[in-house]
């Protein structure tokens, strides 16, 4: 089976994979590669590692040669170009007030065509923007809108938690978060503390949310009738890694206790009470839904 080998072309880029051939290569390793753009020079960014099965080979390309010295120089120049291209398109913007933010700018290796990454909150009309471009610039020339979650990870910045955003890290691609998620995991739900620097719910709600759904399997809900060894009570708080919850027991007590030593309270149709334990309760429970199963407020991102 093939190897593979993950090239990144920009910091903080995605990573794409591609056959290491007959080159030994490792983290750092500057090297060619084919790609839509032309040939590119690229930076090995993960090890070479087993082709999964599942991934199609015909989807692949090989690994085209070292980068040179001569490679080198022509990425340097490539980059002097981006920040030339970046300035001048800069001055046009302000000059003929368009409502757009210009985050970053991608000149092809070979200098082929240069792209115009920018965002905005709605439609720009940019077309006398274009021809300044590419009078000035004698190349194609590309103006292509973006979210601001990709605002985020272009430009990059430090996260609530002090350190550096994982969008422009380590992640390589988006997936969709809930505020589903945060309920979960008993976040608070104000907007300030679960949304990034981007205005948008934060990418690492979703790291332990299955963790979170399969350790409060077996645990009874906040607001739930419950039978404690102290007397019956309602859950008031859950500690999911301790998975211990908090119960206001009904002479006015509040006690802690391990969630497998607590059982439910169910009310039969003549008022009795019959006890099961909080372990049967993930499989028998057919009462009403609560508000957090319920809830359908999706803010995919």
């Amino acid at each position: 089976m093939d190897n593979i080998v993950g090239i990144r072309f920009r910091e903080g880029g995605k990573i794409y994979h591609f056959i290491p051939g007959h080159f030994v290569l490792k983290e750092g390793d500057e090297v060619i590669v084919k790609t839509e753009k032309g040939l590119s020079l690229g930076i090995v960014a993960t090890p070479v590692r087993k082709r999964d099965p599942n991934y199609p080979r015909d989807q692949l390309k090989e690994v085209f040669r070292l980068a040179n010295d001569n490679d080198r120089q022509q990425y340097k120049d490539c980059l002097a170009r981006e920040e030339e291209a970046h300035r001048f398109c800069q001055e046009r913007i302000e000059e003929r007030n368009l409502p757009m933010i210009l985050v970053d700018v991608e000149r092809f290796f070979d200098g082929s065509k240069i792209i115009f990454y920018f965002y905005a909150d709605g439609r720009v009309d940019f077309r006398e923007l274009v021809k300044d471009l590419v009078k000035k610039l004698h190349t194609r020339v590309e103006l292509r809108q973006i979210g601001v979650r990709n605002k985020a990870k272009m430009i990059g910045g430090v996260g609530p938690c002090g350190r550096e955003l994982c969008c422009a890290t380590f992640l390589k691609e988006f997936h969709s978060v809930s505020v589903k998620m945060a309920k979960e995991q008993n976040l608070s739900l104000n907007p300030t503390k679960i949304s990034g620097v981007c205005g948008r719910l934060m990418c690492c709600l979703k790291y332990e949310y299955t963790d979170y759904v399969e350790m409060k399997k077996g645990m009874p809900k906040v607001g739930k009738r419950i039978i404690t060894p102290e007397g019956e009570g309602k859950v008031v708080r859950q500690n999911v890694m301790e998975q211990r919850v908090a119960v206001a027991l009904d002479d006015g007590r509040e006690i802690e206790f391990g969630a497998s030593d607590l059982s439910l309270e169910q009310t039969g149709a003549a008022g009795s009470h019959q006890g099961s334990k909080a372990t049967k309760h993930r499989h028998g429970d057919t009462g009403t839904r609560g508000r957090g199963d319920q809830d359908g407020d999706r803010e995919d991102l």
